[in-house]
């Protein structure tokens, strides 16, 4: 049981997207007790409440791949996590958690790999935001926000 929320910017004032994305993620302390952890940049509010799982002491999230160029928040489980790990491994992917949150992380870039040959730019992935029990919407026409629980 865990749960993220986030939203696109629509100011560049990171100490207010800061306030912003944690007085969301404190909407939803009940789903994670044991963590709560955020990234906020130019583009993109992210916020995490863990109930602690996998990956105890390392697998906190938001969860940046190597460079900072993507990010991810992830609820729920890839039962082969630890199999794919070791392939993304071996095509030379550097792994900061032993999560399988950050699998996906590396996989998506892996297929972005394939499919282009080059990398893109600066993207970031939710999680199940059109299944029934995740949360979309509008705030305003500048603003698109999300939760998710599970």
């Amino acid at each position: 049981m865990c749960g993220f929320v986030g939203y696109v910017n629509a100011e560049n004032d990171k100490e207010t997207n800061q306030k912003i994305i944690k007085a969301m993620a404190d909407r939803i302390i009940h789903r994670g007790p044991d963590q709560d952890d955020y990234y906020v940049d130019s583009e993109v509010s992210l916020g995490f409440r863990r109930l602690s799982i996998i990956d105890l002491d390392g697998g906190s999230q938001p969860i940046t791949n190597e460079d900072g160029s993507r990010v991810i928040v992830f609820n729920g489980e890839i039962y082969n996590y630890q199999e794919i790990r070791e392939e993304l491994i071996e095509k030379g992917h550097i792994f900061k958690t032993k999560t399988d949150t950050e699998v996906i992380l590396h996989g998506f870039e892996e297929c972005l790999r394939l499919l282009s040959g080059t990398k893109t730019q600066k993207s970031f992935s939710v999680q199940g935001i059109f299944s029934e029990l995740n949360r979309f919407s509008i705030i305003s026409t500048r603003v698109i926000s999300f939760s998710a629980r599970r």
